[in-house]
């Protein structure tokens, strides 16, 4: 299997992140785990504090994830889109606004 980029079936478009794409799964379904060990963690009974160090290190991961995945919409997408300019220049750095917005804000 390679990270070469390959089209979406659905609109043709090759995302920013398709290149890394088994790697960001790979990340996801760790963080995924990391959420279930929270489960377990609370299912048992376990002291707070420890499960809140968890939680802060499962809040990092998906920090940590979405800034890579901002960083290679920016470096992709907005950057293609400025190139062509117009409005869906205009349009792919607002919707970035927004995206950088609701990340600091979390």
């Amino acid at each position: 299997m390679t990270d070469q980029p390959t089209e979406t079936p659905d609109s043709g478009h090759v995302h920013g992140y398709t290149s890394e794409k088994s790697s960001h799964l790979k990340r996801l379904r760790r963080i995924e785990g990391q959420v279930r060990g929270l489960q377990r963690m609370v299912e048992e009974d376990k002291y707070c504090i420890d499960i809140l160090t968890q939680v802060s290190a499962a809040t990092k991961a998906l920090q940590s994830f979405s800034l890579e995945l901002l960083d290679e919409h920016l470096s992709h997408c907005v950057v293609e889109a400025a190139q062509r300019g117009g409005a869906e220049a205009e349009e792919k750095v607002r919707e970035a606004s927004d995206a950088i917005a609701r990340l600091v804000r979390s």
